[in-house]
């Protein structure tokens, strides 16, 4: 994860060290490009780089045990970002308290950062979430939200790393 980390921090300093700079707008968009590539791994490298937790979460489309999430009850400012890639889902704006019993969020970050497909198991229908890049599990999406979208991206606090923002 300090590598995802390092290289949103590396994108930053990029953008406001060349900004002006001949060329630097081809450096962007080559970083942005490598953030965008789908992540392709081995069953063995998701192992080695997820706790067993997020491995069955996230690559076995398992759930963690309602209101035992380290992000329910997060209400700090910054971005949520996949645990198995880095991508950005979303930010503290989308979320909201829908005790639930997971993370809830009214939208997703745009940019196709998220795709849904139809999962049949445990005898319902419902709207999985993944992650476009990694493919990870994520939650479902319900649309009963109480926010205008109408909808709430239930997510596993497992699937999901937290970066703070440093604004008020």
């Amino acid at each position: 994860m300090r590598k995802f980390i390092s290289l949103r921090f590396s994108f930053v300093l990029l953008l406001v060290a060349c900004a002006g700079q001949p060329g630097c707008d081809q450096h962007i968009l080559n970083m942005e490009q490598t953030q965008n590539q789908t992540l392709n791994l081995s069953e063995e490298e998701w192992k080695a780089r997820l706790t067993p937790e997020q491995y069955h979460i996230m690559r076995e489309k398992g759930t963690e045990r309602p209101f035992t999430g380290k992000y329910y009850l997060n209400q700090q400012r910054g971005v949520y970002v996949c645990a198995g890639c880095g991508s950005t889902l979303f930010t503290s704006d989308m979320k909201f308290e829908s005790d639930c019993g997971w993370p809830s969020f009214d939208r997703e970050i745009e940019g196709g950062k998220i795709k849904m497909q139809t999962d049949r198991s445990h005898g319902m229908i419902r709207t999985e979430i993944l992650c476009s890049r990694c493919g990870s599990h994520l939650g479902h999406l319900f649309n009963d939200g109480p926010t205008e979208t109408g909808m709430r991206y239930c997510v596993n606090s497992a699937s999901l790393n937290f970066n703070h923002s440093k604004e008020k």
